[in-house]
């Protein structure tokens, strides 16, 4: 029999979207042009969709449409889309297969048709290429003539070939794969080994999602100035690097998760620096922003239906496939606060809105054997939808987001009917706010009103059928990190590091008496900028939350941590919302206007065993420093943290860097940093943890928890020129 994986693909991640109405992407699954399909998405801002636009329209199974951008300096008079570029019709394509030396080798049999448009449709006659070998080359030679490339392989089979495109051919086939990386890929491509390779789709996936960045090539650019320009914005070309990293696995490093498919209670922050457009084009204020995750009453406050945050992690099986996908919807609240040059600071509330990716396949690496499953990461290369929001009758405005790396640590699965109890990742992502004029039935792009740039953490805690809260009694460990805007102190940050205790569960409620250790930087109306520690205690309450579902109503570990908590399950608690694992052992919360402010708590019991040496941890997260002139954020992006002894550890990771320059407005896109320290670390039984720099004065404290496999750290930097703090996770990279 013989059956075409790239459509068992795409049923798998049909079906994982057909839910009954409580799982990730059910909330959104109405949402209009999903997957977009026009021409020109300059033209036509679809929510529910990437950022790229498609129109595969009308093409035959193994056909592709090939769409040439090239910089507007080439064709001033071109039809305009997004990046700054313009589409033109190539006057010259060739396909052609070709190597890690870009080599142009034997022909690959295909035909060129040209649509109605004008535009060239290819068709393969042995079907759609999967792999990284097969290249369209396509020449525009109006002002001095442009040539770029792209893989035919194109998830959406729209090939877009400009800048972007270029980039993947040139930087990882021609600069990062030596002969041997080739190879790998090729032999997962035709999968070589006698089993069915999957990671061959990434490829399609890479060849995609580039285009869903937004980023801007200047008017006068040629190849290499455009590529130049990529390579200067760290995060996509970590984001490509990564992808290409990730290629490298083979089908003997991919596992699957022990469920057909496990739902997850989602807790999501995120922290954001950008640039608020005051005028059109002009950048004229920094912007710090606050993101928190919220339940939706999708009834408009009467309480009959509620989208809840949410991951969907599902195994597909079929003919004797294993492909593992994931989804999310995460509904957010966003608070953010602008600086002028002259310190005018401006708060504002936004409408809700939603982090929520596209369905598509993730690798879980390394494999475990089916009697002894381990610790692993779940590995993919993710795409934000777009979405819109209507703050006026008269303002429309349109929010894009571009793709990143998900790495993320995941438990060892309870049992082999059940997944993995918790999913915990921090990444980096970049977008806009765009203002959209309506055209008829079309919103088109207008002026941008922000760029931003956002560190994200995501906790996932397995839902439980009844969460039973006195799961949740004992002690616990605490680490929070929180922001507040609009004080007395325009802008404050805090962390804090401690012990949240917990009575004996009535009437499912908890007693939670916190105690900790905290630190706060602020900024104060005048500009000027101060560090201060301080030690706290609250007696709070933590009340298991009942969800509505399309199945009745349950308690499916979602949590109230409140003062006073409401009187029913369904009104905002006072302090935050979060959710525990099944068992107990791990807390999160979502802090909304709480007496820290908005911001993200993580607790957990003490663990079961201790730091091992010489194990590596993935260590991401977020720093930020404020000083006079200046406003700083930092995400540690591939961060390796090792305990070298019983004593002293060494950090490497490669810093995402936006800085916003207080006395002009002007926030800079994300540039890399090299990052390397070495601390000096002590630990206690119940798992605490504290690291000292040797060299500078950064220090890092918090908890260690479960097999010793997670550690949750803020971030104390008490310089009086430049102090920081912030949040990192660190999880096992199971070997």
């Amino acid at each position: 029999m013989t059956f075409k994986l790239a459509s068992l693909l795409s049923v798998s991640l049909l079906i994982t979207a057909c839910g009954g109405g409580d799982s990730a992407i059910d909330g959104a699954r109405n949402a209009p042009n999903r997957f977009g399909s026009t021409i020109n998405a300059l033209d036509d801002f679809s929510p529910g969709s990437t950022g790229d636009s498609s129109n595969a329209k009308g093409l035959k199974e193994n056909q592709v449409r090939v769409t040439m951008e090239v910089p507007a300096n080439y064709a001033p008079n071109g039809e305009a889309t997004r990046r700054n570029l313009r589409i033109v019709v190539p006057d010259r394509i060739q396909v052609y297969r070709t190597n890690h030396s870009l080599q142009v080798l034997d022909d690959v049999e295909h035909t060129i048709d040209t649509g109605d448009d004008g535009h060239f449709i290819v068709g393969f006659k042995n079907g759609l290429p999967t792999g990284p070998d097969v290249v369209i080359e396509a020449t525009w030679n109006g002002n001095g003539g442009i040539t770029m490339k792209a893989l035919a392989a194109d998830s959406d089979r729209d090939v877009k070939v400009n800048p972007f495109s270029h980039y993947v051919v040139q930087e990882i086939l021609g600069e990062k794969y030596q002969a041997n990386d080739f190879q790998t890929v090729m032999d997962c491509v035709n999968d070589t080994g006698g089993g069915l390779c999957l990671n061959k789709y990434v490829w399609s996936t890479l060849a995609d999602q580039v285009h869903d960045f937004e980023i801007d090539i200047p008017d006068n650019a040629n190849v290499s100035s455009a590529l130049d320009r990529l390579k200067t914005r760290v995060d996509f070309a970590s984001y490509v690097d990564d992808v290409a990293e990730y290629a490298l696995l083979n089908e003997s490093a991919s596992g699957s998760i022990k469920a057909s498919s496990a739902d997850y209670n989602s807790v999501f922050f995120g922290l954001e620096l950008g640039a608020t457009a005051q005028e059109e084009g002009a950048s004229s204020a920094g912007l710090w922003g606050l993101r928190t995750t919220q339940e939706v009453d999708l009834t408009g406050g009467n309480g009959g239906a509620f989208l809840y945050p949410a991951l969907t992690l599902t195994t597909f099986d079929a003919f004797g496939l294993s492909v593992t996908s994931l989804a999310t919807d995460i509904p957010y609240h966003r608070q953010t606060i602008s600086q002028s040059p002259d310190n005018q600071f401006n708060t504002a509330l936004w409408q809700p809105n939603s982090h929520s990716s596209a369905p598509g396949a993730a690798t879980l690496t390394p494999k475990s054997p089916a009697d002894a499953p381990k610790p692993a990461r779940l590995l993919a290369g993710r795409a934000l939808y777009q979405t819109i929001t209507y703050p006026s009758e008269s303002r429309t405005i349109g929010w894009t987001r571009n793709p990143y790396y998900f790495d993320a640590f995941t438990t060892k699965p309870i049992n082999a009917q059940t997944g993995p109890d918790r999913v915990l990742a921090s990444y980096f992502t970049a977008g806009k706010a765009i203002s959209l004029n309506t055209q008829g039935t079309q919103l088109k792009r207008s002026g941008t009103l922000e760029n931003h740039y956002l560190s994200a953490f995501e906790l996932h805690l397995l839902r439980s059928n009844d969460f039973d809260l006195s799961n949740a009694e004992g002690n616990f460990n605490m680490v929070y990190f929180a922001g507040s805007f609009g004080n007395s102190d325009p802008v404050a940050f805090e962390s804090g590091v401690g012990t949240l205790s917990t009575g004996a569960a009535a009437n499912n409620e908890l007693s939670a008496n916190i105690t900790t250790t905290t630190f706060r930087v602020s900024r104060a109306a005048n500009g000027s900028v101060f560090p201060a520690p301080d030690t706290e205690s609250e007696a709070l309450t933590i009340a298991n939350r009942r969800s509505k579902l399309s199945d009745g109503t349950r308690f499916m570990g979602r949590l109230s941590l409140c003062s006073e908590c409401p009187d029913t399950d369904y009104t905002k608690p006072d302090t935050g919302q979060g959710a525990a694992s099944p068992d107990g052992s791990l807390l999160a919360f979502n802090l909304d206007d709480s007496i820290w402010g908005d911001g993200l708590l993580v607790a957990g019991k003490a663990p079961s065993a201790s730091l091992q040496t010489n194990s590596r941890y993935r260590l991401q997260g977020s720093i930020l420093a404020m000083t006079a002139s200046s406003n700083d954020l930092q995400q540690l992006n591939g961060g390796i943290l090792t305990f070298t002894s019983n004593t002293e550890a060494q950090l490497t990771a490669t810093g995402f860097n936006v800085s916003h320059s207080v006395s002009d407005g002007q926030v800079s896109s994300p540039e890399g940093s090299e990052i390397s320290e070495v601390f000096n670390y002590t630990t206690t039984p119940e798992g605490g943890i504290t690291l000292i720099s040797t060299t500078s004065g950064l220090e890092l404290e918090g908890f260690y928890t479960g097999e010793a496999d997670q550690i949750f750290l803020t971030v104390k930097d008490a310089s009086a020129v430049s102090p920081r703090t912030g949040l990192l996770f660190a999880t096992l990279i199971p070997e």
